[in-house]
């Protein structure tokens, strides 16, 4: 996080404020406005409905702390009309996936290595971002928020049947069987929703048994090259990931086909399952069902040795400012407000998350305590669904796979898919 070599220092507000009005009066466009007064609009582009409000309270504090600047909230939800448009937002709060990536890659990010708080981002969580794109000489986006997910699992029926929280792939499909002898339904499923599958059961499958930074690198590298005699691929390198995911399938409610996500939430939360396969963001739907219910997650094991164990995370959130931005010294101090450590961790311990910067204080929520061990560790990966193109149809094919029982076709098809992508020049 260290300066880039050659990057000059940042203007002070005053003299930026000065080429800005110059810029104006020679008729530059930009993306936020100088009102009366003095006083400078910034837009603020936040991705995620339902933090909207928060973000809002965050911004009018802002605007008592700095009267020169005034913010809009601006909620839209895609960024590829206000690029092409040449009107980006000043400020984007936005997930750290492969839609960001293209704008990384493009240089369209201004980099914010010279800011302070910049060098407080833990370079393990940073080199996160990394794994989907850069750009040389900056760093394009500060995560803010690490969302991890794991097993959510009901504690009162762990409990009543005296079952040991897994800690080997064989320690977890004994605990399936005796759910299953009991009459409970070991794993609440929502095919329905096909984000749900790839985001739970394949990438937990994958993510402990696979470098997937590593993995999709080579990918990436390889293009139309992948198949089952290259370095890498689907085919060769999840076969036994697949294996997993095909035993746990064997587990799921019976009717998981054609229940959705809302379906999941509302039966997990009646205790109708003793595990799901999701993440913090279904907690706070979970507990409108029954706010008392004792909940735990952990981290999904595969092999037979616990110290593989990992927990899935993404950068739920990260900040960055476009170049575009007129107000590039203003657009600044409402990053280094809404980094500093009383609102960053004030935000991550509200949204179940966990803050991406040293010495953060540890997430206290019981629901998700037991994954910040993992996080502490830095034992966790990017999921592997991410990293796959939107043009590919991972969940249908999970879907398919599921239903037959057929993993190998579908990796053979994933490495076909993935060589057609590379072999018309689109990015993967």
């Amino acid at each position: 996080m260290n300066p880039a070599p050659g990057r000059p220092a940042l203007v002070s507000r005053r003299s930026f404020l000065a080429v800005s009005a110059a810029a104006a009066a020679l008729g530059v466009s930009g993306c936020a406005t100088s009102g009366s007064g003095g006083t400078t609009t910034l837009r603020f582009y936040e991705q995620k409905t339902e933090v909207i409000e928060y973000f809002g309270k965050l911004l009018r504090r802002f605007e008592k702390e700095q009267p020169g600047i005034r913010v809009v909230h601006d909620t839209t939800v895609a960024i590829a009309p206000q690029f092409v448009r040449g009107e980006p937002a000043d400020v984007g709060c936005f997930n750290n996936n492969l839609e960001l990536a293209r704008y990384i890659k493009r240089g369209v990010l201004t980099d914010l290595s010279d800011l302070p708080s910049a060098a407080r981002i833990r370079t393990d969580i940073s080199d996160l971002t990394d794994q989907y794109a850069t750009f040389p000489g900056r760093t394009s986006v500060l995560p803010y928020s690490l969302a991890a997910a794991g097993v959510i699992y009901n504690k009162r029926i762990f409990d009543e049947l005296q079952l040991p929280v897994p800690e080997t792939w064989s320690q977890f499909v004994d605990v399936c069987e005796e759910l299953q002898r009991a009459g409970i339904t070991p794993i609440y499923a929502t095919d329905r929703d096909t984000w749900t599958l790839w985001q739970g059961l394949f990438d937990y499958s994958v993510g402990s048994l696979i470098d997937t930074g590593s993995f999709f690198r080579k990918m990436k590298e390889l293009g139309t090259e992948v198949g089952p005699d290259a370095e890498v691929s689907f085919e060769k390198d999840f076969a036994v990931p697949m294996e997993r995911a095909k035993t746990i399938s064997t587990f799921f409610n019976p009717d998981h086909a054609v229940r959705s996500y809302a379906d999941g939430n509302l039966a997990f939360g009646k205790g109708e399952a003793a595990m799901y396969f999701q993440g913090p963001w279904a907690l706070s739907q979970i507990a409108l069902v029954d706010p008392d219910l004792p909940i735990g997650t952990f981290a999904l094991p595969v092999s037979e040795d616990p110290a593989d164990r990992k927990a899935r995370v993404n950068i739920d959130l990260g900040l960055w400012i476009p170049t575009q931005s007129r107000h590039q010294d203003e657009a600044r101090e409402l990053v280094e407000f809404l980094m500093r450590p009383d609102i960053i961790e004030a935000y991550n311990n509200d949204n179940l998350a966990y803050s991406t910067t040293e010495g953060a204080p540890p997430q206290q929520d019981e629901r998700v305590a037991g994954l910040q061990p993992y996080i502490d560790d830095a034992a966790f990966y990017q999921g592997a669904g991410t990293f796959v193109p939107n043009s590919i149809p991972l969940g249908n094919y999970l879907q398919a796979a599921i239903r037959s029982g057929n993993f190998e076709a579908m990796l053979r098809k994933l490495d076909a898919d993935w060589r057609r992508v590379a072999g018309r020049g689109a990015t993967v």
